[in-house]
């Protein structure tokens, strides 16, 4: 009998992507889940490993691929984004390292329309104020917020999930703007109105929607500069990348009320927050649940474990590598 390829885990997965793993592979789980494995743990835990399979948190750096056993030949992330592996130094090695598209674009959309909401009618204050028993009643002064109905929505990065939001922004009678490399198709984006530069599209924003990738161009994209071309008043919302707003500048517009309200969902150096968010009653503030529905979080493994499968299992090309 022909002996399995070995599947190290370095995070807890669910049990249906874990049960799947253990049916085709020769299983190694992974001993902690937080704090997240890196460095020397990491490579300890792919020491005899064919394939490595990891997730946001694992820290895939330059030294920890240098250092990775010549066993291992791909690492799969549980993710879209890939910007906690070194893809340089993996191409340097050789390795294949995939991610996993097309799987969580509703899950995430309906979280950007839940900070959305939950920024603008200042929810998270409410809920607060509800669970210290604080509330003495209705009044008609009280808890007013910013109405979403028949605002303008600025959306940067008009991908599938900035195209999710704005299908479901329709629904509250929004009027789309947006910014992309490119202007899209209307069959795409139908009467969405083109910006292209983000510094063009802001002006035109009661609201504006992050969903551009984590790069270097993208680094502190929303800074002091950009936050004061939106309209004074205006609510953003990131479920991006923590890296794509400066904190700083975001805190202190808060402060001011250029901006109403926050709604973030992605952090800067998760789990670590900047304290001034925590600080700010205007923040409508999510520990990283874009993608957490159980039918995501299982098609996000399934999809790893079809581009394992193909590398591992069957020596082909997988659907979506990036190096």
């Amino acid at each position: 009998m022909t002996a399995k390829p070995v599947l190290a885990l370095a995070r807890t997965l669910p049990d249906d992507v874990e049960a799947r793993a253990a049916r085709d592979y020769d299983v190694r789980a992974a001993p902690v889940d937080t704090p997240a494995l890196g460095g020397e743990a990491l490579v300890a835990h792919a020491d005899g490993a064919d394939g490595l399979l990891v997730a946001p948190g694992n820290a895939v750096t330059a030294e920890v691929i240098q250092a990775l056993p010549d066993c291992v030949r791909v690492i799969a992330t549980f993710s879209v984004g890939f910007d906690h592996i070194d893809l340089d130094a993996a191409r340097a090695r050789g390795l294949i390292v995939t991610n996993t598209p097309d799987v969580l674009t509703d899950a995430t959309a309906d979280i950007a329309m839940l900070c959305m909401l939950g920024a603008a009618r200042r929810a998270g204050e409410g809920e607060a104020m509800m669970r210290a028993g604080e509330w003495i009643g209705w009044a008609p002064t009280q808890m007013m917020g910013v109405q979403v109905t028949g605002k303008r929505l600025g959306i940067i990065g008009m991908g599938r999930i900035g195209r999710a939001v704005a299908k479901r922004a329709r629904a509250f009678d929004m009027t789309i703007h947006y910014q992309d490399s490119k202007k899209l198709d209307t069959a795409v984006v139908g009467d969405a109105i083109y910006h292209a530069t983000v510094e063009d599209l802001l002006p035109h924003c009661d609201f504006v929607s992050l969903h551009c990738p984590a790069t270097p161009e993208t680094t502190k994209l929303m800074n002091a500069e950009r936050l004061a071309l939106l309209p004074k008043g205006a609510v953003l919302v990131n479920t991006a990348r923590g890296t794509v707003v400066d904190d700083e500048a975001v805190i202190a517009a808060l402060k001011s009320g250029q901006l109403a309200a926050a709604g973030l969902d992605v952090f800067t150096g998760e789990p670590n927050v900047h304290p001034g968010y925590r600080d700010q009653p205007n923040t409508f503030l999510l520990p990283h649940l874009g993608s957490a529905t159980i039918e995501t979080r299982n098609a996000m493994g399934f999809r790893a474990l079809d581009n394992l499968d193909a590398v591992l299992l069957r020596g082909e090309a997988p659907g979506d590598r990036v190096v």
